[in-house]
């Protein structure tokens, strides 16, 4: 778990954006999928979002339009770019990775790999 490593979180009011940003060393094994998962106080893991290898992005339902899921050009950093927050996006915001699961948003919650997270909090 320590190749990576989350930033970028922070407080934000209702509608308002912010970027998380990963840094990892994971692309360099392959083939690999990327995401983020968030876990509020009192609650399991929810799956965001996926990227594999090739740029393909996958999304939970709730969060389609409002985040996007993007990696730089050299793979050293993995982003999750969030708009219109809502306080009930308030969390702990993990990127994972993993090399067998299915490169879903639903399967990152059990990604082999995460970091410490960063925390989102949200106010109204």
């Amino acid at each position: 778990q320590d190749h990576l490593g989350e930033s970028g979180g922070g407080s934000v009011q209702a509608g308002g954006s912010l970027r998380v940003s990963c840094a990892t060393s994971d692309y360099k094994f392959s083939p690999l999928c990327m995401g983020w998962f968030r876990q509020a106080p009192g609650k399991g893991r929810e799956g965001l979002a996926a990227i594999d290898g090739d740029g393909h992005a996958d999304y939970k339902d709730s969060v389609k339009g409002r985040f996007t899921i993007s990696q730089d050009d050299a793979k050293n950093y993995l982003y999750l770019e969030m708009k219109n927050l809502q306080p009930e996006d308030t969390a702990m915001y993990y990127c994972a990775s993993d090399a067998f699961l299915e490169c879903t948003a639903q399967e990152t919650a059990d990604f082999g790999y995460r970091g410490q997270g960063t925390q989102v909090t949200v106010s109204a």
